[in-house]
């Protein structure tokens, strides 16, 4: 057991000392990667042998790859053998269970996602049910990670449930069959109205291109005659994803993206190798700051091909390409192998993680090191800072009580207990209104739970008020300070009525999402959402849809 432990730490060693010098002068590497090893295997010995406490071997080994690899970038990851599972789960989205995601709000675990089709959702289980035993075992005290490990098993097995809901006199028990869970991609697809088809995407996991195809195939039938494709907010995923969804909307045979890396298998440039769905149908693409990765691979060759309009906002500027490596015990290492570029030449990595401040930090491409380039009818487009949308749509920063109730939990918990006492869904969230009566339910609930707020404005005055203290200017400023202070205070508790308008949209769509998870998340905000307005008006005014398309 000793020797494993011992080869283990020596592996673990190499690939640490492998990684750090990897960009080393082909001279110097060699002797600076044994000299290293000597040291760091010298080292860990001392330590374990005269260290006054007793150390675990692993933990500590592995708290130093982690310390190596943050010195590159975030999406280069050790990935142990005990976290391969979670790791298979983000990356394919496939698992074995009951089909529900969980998690914690305000001491609670609750179901945050039954997903549809799945078991969990055809027992009738839904947003915010709270867990009270899984199979005859209480949750209380364990952590999302522990409960998440009970729902899961093998697939065909038994599993029984526990669960507390708001308005039901009694617990609900429930014995569901684990099966095999693939996780959609697309939340949300259907005809807005005007002949707009919409397609909110969430995710790039294995089968993501072929259920945009078939939504896109379906939509068509029912009328489409121009298509919005929501990527906001995706945080990316599978390149060749990417590269088939793009394959959709242009021709055979047109280059998508390439990859430029150290190693020349690194090196590779992907192109359409299907005949498209639809290359003249007009489209817009939704992104916002959380858009990157697969996602901005497929606005960006869109908008180099001059096939789609981006709106939104700039997206994250992730052009990183990472591969994921088989180690020694069944661990993986991914590592950022290469950098991705666009058709028109630009990559839109934001973030400069080769040159680090000194104290670590990373910055930024600045302005001055970022080039011009050009789509295919020669609009000037841009590299280093992620995507520019075509039409830039800005949104109002949310009030500090918003935030603070969202972070807090109540604003999906009140969204449990309304539609706990109100089972029925209304026959159609688009037109989907909080009434006052039900607003004045969520302001009092909120007094009942003792909420406190604190706003950023009284959390500066506070700031203000002790540093003239240390400047002994107290004396003289506390007066005014303290009735800012008052007034401040006075204005906080009227805060839940001046921000109705905003918390009541914000309800609408928590609540929408209870009733009918995505799906009525999206047709409880369609009528507002301004992203998806104003990519409409440009798909019914096709002279400002190709005056946008024209060079600049």
């Amino acid at each position: 057991m000793l020797q494993k432990k011992k080869s283990k730490i020596i592996v673990l060693a190499l690939l640490a000392a492998a990684v750090f010098f990897a960009f080393s002068k082909p001279a110097e590497k060699y002797f600076d990667i044994a000299k290293s090893l000597d040291i760091f295997a010298t080292l860990f010995k001392e330590v374990n042998t005269n260290y006054v406490d007793e150390v675990n071997p692993k933990k500590l080994i592995e708290t130093g790859i982690e310390g190596m690899l943050q010195q590159l970038d975030p999406y280069t990851d050790y990935i142990s053998e005990d976290n391969r599972e979670a790791f298979s789960i983000q990356t394919t989205g496939q698992y074995a269970g009951v089909g529900a995601l969980i998690g914690v709000v305000n001491n609670k675990t609750v179901i945050t996602i039954p997903y549809a089709g799945f078991a969990a959702n055809r027992a009738g289980l839904r947003v915010g049910d709270e867990f009270i035993s899984v199979d005859g075992k209480n949750v209380k005290g364990k952590s999302t990670f522990q409960v998440s490990a009970m729902l899961k098993g093998n697939p065909n097995t038994e599993v029984e449930l526990e669960l507390k809901r708001y308005g039901a006199k009694e617990n609900i028990k429930v014995k569901l069959i684990r099966e095999k869970i693939k996780i959609s991609n697309i939340v949300y697809q259907g005809i807005l109205d005007a002949e707009v088809a919409y397609i909110k995407l969430d995710e790039f996991t294995p089968g993501a291109s072929k259920e945009v195809i078939d939504a896109l195939k379906d939509l068509k039938t029912k009328g489409a005659k121009s298509l919005i494709l929501d990527l906001r907010d995706n945080p990316g995923g599978s390149l060749l994803e990417a590269v088939n969804i793009v394959n959709a909307f242009i021709p055979k045979g047109l280059e998508v993206v390439s990859t430029k890396g150290k190693v020349p298998e690194s090196n590779k440039t992907y192109q359409t190798l299907n005949n498209p769905i639809d290359t003249e149908m007009p489209m817009v693409v939704l992104i916002s700051g959380g858009s990157a990765s697969a996602s901005e691979i497929v606005a960006g060759s869109l908008q180099d091909y001059d096939r789609a309009i981006l709106v939104g906002q700039k997206t994250f500027g992730k052009g990183l390409v990472q591969t994921t490596k088989q180690i020694a015990y069944n661990a993986q290492v991914k590592i950022t192998t290469a950098k991705y570029y666009i058709p028109s030449g630009r990559c839109i990595q934001a973030i400069d993680y080769a040159h680090r401040r000194t104290d670590g930090s990373v910055e930024k491409f600045p302005d001055s090191l970022k080039r011009e380039f050009k789509t295919k009818r020669g609009r000037k487009v841009f590299d280093g800072a992620g995507l520019d949308p075509d039409l830039v749509i800005k949104h109002d920063e949310l009030s500090s009580i918003v935030i603070e109730l969202g972070n807090a939990g109540y604003i999906f918990e009140f969204a449990s207990k309304y539609c706990g006492e109100h089972p029925t869904a209304p026959a159609s969230l688009v037109d989907y209104k909080l009434s006052d009566a039900d607003y004045k339910s969520f302001t009092d609930w909120v007094k009942e739970q003792k909420f406190k707020h604190s706003s950023d404005l009284e959390k500066r005055t506070n700031d203000l008020l002790n540093s003239a203290r240390e400047e002994k200017y107290a004396d003289d400023l506390k007066p005014i300070l303290t009735e800012l202070q008052n007034k401040i205070g006075q204005h906080r508790e009227t805060d839940l009525l001046r921000f109705k308008a905003e918390l009541s949209a914000i309800l609408e769509e928590q609540i929408g999402f209870h009733y009918k998870l995505s799906v009525g998340q999206v047709e409880a905000t369609l009528h507002r959402d301004r992203e998806i307005l104003e990519a409409k008006k440009f798909l019914k005014d096709q002279l400002s849809y190709k005056k946008l398309l024209s060079p600049n």
